[in-house]
């Protein structure tokens, strides 16, 4: 019998308490600790067995084995919470973003080769089947040249989710919208067509102006470095619920569209002698309560990071995928008018 991957989880808000129940349900793994800076009575878990801990630093110290880290905690505090973690010999599974600065990611991947460690990322779009689908279709060049990508992202991110008080819409915990809700979205462009360059891009803070301390809305306008065009146009000011996530390709032999609420279903495909399969069904999107986010895959991240540890697979959401989306992220960033 194989012996279990010992687990321990930093931030017992909504998704890290996905990532412990879905530990608890795996046969190969245990739930050996959980970690947050709040009462563990004010967080649902007075009848959690796993031990708790206050903070990083007291969790690593206490001897308790471990195996992997998963970091589920505000976009600010995953870079130096995952190098004390390496530090201490482990692999770590990250939330994304993987950090808020390209230099922090490359200390994370430093650390992690010196460690001789591994790190995952949550990047679980790239498990959702329409993804998966478009990757192929890509990559086998049946489309031809790319001439052009358009990604929409419209969602609803009110007073329901920007609380009073709270590290949701802080630029140094936060990061800002492309950071916290729509990261995914450039995981899917830059894994399927690469690095971007002359990017052009407009902010505007339509309705968040109380609530955040970035924009709420963007338009961003590039080229692929492989060829083509595209373009991003995100807004969490859509009224009472989520709209729209897609990707549109327009290229040489056909066209495609992905689209519903979370990029869940292929609206159109139109490709020069090519037959549309039929895809496996998409999970639901992780619901919130009063919004939801991007299709619930967290189960599918953990099957690839076990099967990576017990040497039958590669790393499928990887560092240097991670951090070419912050760079991509930040690199559009710099492009905001300074006060």
């Amino acid at each position: 019998m194989e012996k279990k991957i010992n687990f321990a989880v930093v931030g017992m808000g909504y998704i890290g308490k996905r990532h412990a129940e879905i530990i608890l349900q795996h046969p190969r793994t245990n739930l050996a600790a959980i970690c947050d800076i709040k009462d563990p009575s004010t967080l649902g878990l007075e009848n959690t067995a796993a031990p708790f801990f206050g903070s990083v630093d007291a969790l690593l110290s206490s001897g308790i084995e471990t195996d992997v880290v998963c970091i589920a905690t505000p976009n600010g505090l995953h870079a130096p919470q995952a190098l004390l973690a390496l530090d201490a010999g482990n692999h770590v599974l990250i939330e994304k973003p993987l950090a808020l600065s390209k230099a922090d990611c490359e200390q994370i991947i430093a650390k992690a080769n010196q460690k001789g460690s591994k790190v995952f990322c949550v990047m679980q779009n790239r498990f959702s089947p329409p993804a998966v689908w478009l990757k192929e279709t890509v990559s086998s060049g049946i489309l031809g040249k790319i001439f052009m990508v358009q990604v929409n992202c419209y969602w609803n991110r009110d007073d329901r989710y920007y609380k009073p008080a709270g590290w949701k819409g802080t630029a140094d915990l936060d990061g800002g919208t492309l950071f916290t809700q729509f990261s995914h979205f450039i995981d899917i462009l830059s894994l399927l067509f690469g690095d971007i360059k002359n990017i052009k891009a407009t902010f505007r803070d339509f309705n968040h102006s109380h609530s955040t301390e970035f924009e709420d809305s963007g338009v961003i306008h590039f080229d692929f470095v492989n060829g083509g065009m595209g373009s991003i146009n995100y807004s969490t000011a859509v009224w009472d619920k989520n709209l729209e996530s897609s990707i549109t390709v327009v290229a040489e032999n056909g066209s495609v569209k992905i689209g519903g609420q979370y990029m869940n279903e292929v609206e159109y495909c139109h490709i020069k002698d090519h037959k549309m399969p039929v895809l496996a069904g998409t999970n639901p999107a992780n619901d919130y309560g009063h919004y939801r986010g991007s299709a619930d895959n967290h189960g599918k991240v953990f099957e690839n990071l076990i099967n990576v540890l017990d040497g039958k697979e590669a790393i499928q959401t990887n560092a240097e995928g991670a951090m070419m989306v912050v760079d991509i992220i930040e690199r559009i960033y710099k492009l905001k008018v300074q006060p």
